[in-house]
């Protein structure tokens, strides 16, 4: 009934959005396209749902719902930033469908934009999804820049 964490599970983590993948190192954000935070993957953002890319734990929400933490069932740290200094944006222009310490699915919703608001204020809604604690876990990056389906296109396998 209630699933338990255990660090040596088999672990993939799906697009989180629909969109176009692109390398992290492509971020036009050095804290991202560095590292800094992490190895993993970007997208550029089509649409508007923000799902969960595993099966796990929300672990953070921040404040300004521009990014989102999840801890899956590995142990692994992921966080998830929605577009570029939207942190500025306060909080508007999201809706929240979690909370923190809520237990997800793979391709739950877990935030929503508003695009049409998020166009008004010319945001940039590349969208980082990176592993904070790398050093920790074990992973590989699925190789390319394609088109990917939220909760159904695979990106980083655990090993």
């Amino acid at each position: 009934m209630f699933e338990k964490f255990k660090k040596n599970q088999s672990v993939d983590l799906y697009s989180p959005v629909d969109g176009k993948r692109i390398a992290l190192e492509n971020v036009p954000d050095q804290v991202f396209a560095s590292k800094m935070m992490g190895d993993g993957v970007a997208f550029e953002l089509e649409g508007n749902a923000i799902c969960a890319p595993c099966n796990g734990k929300v672990t953070m929400i921040a404040n300004t719902l521009h990014a989102i933490g999840i801890t899956a069932t590995n142990g692994a740290e992921i966080l998830i930033h929605v577009g570029l200094d939207t942190v500025n944006l306060e909080g508007k222009g999201f809706k929240r469908f979690v909370e923190q310490g809520s237990r997800v699915r793979k391709g739950e919703l877990l935030l929503e934009i508003d695009r049409a608001f998020m166009e008004e204020q010319a945001v940039d809604l590349i969208t980082p999804m990176v592993i904070t604690n790398g050093a920790e876990v074990t992973f590989v990056i699925e190789p390319g820049e394609d088109l990917v389906v939220k909760g159904k296109t695979k990106l980083i396998t655990f090993k």
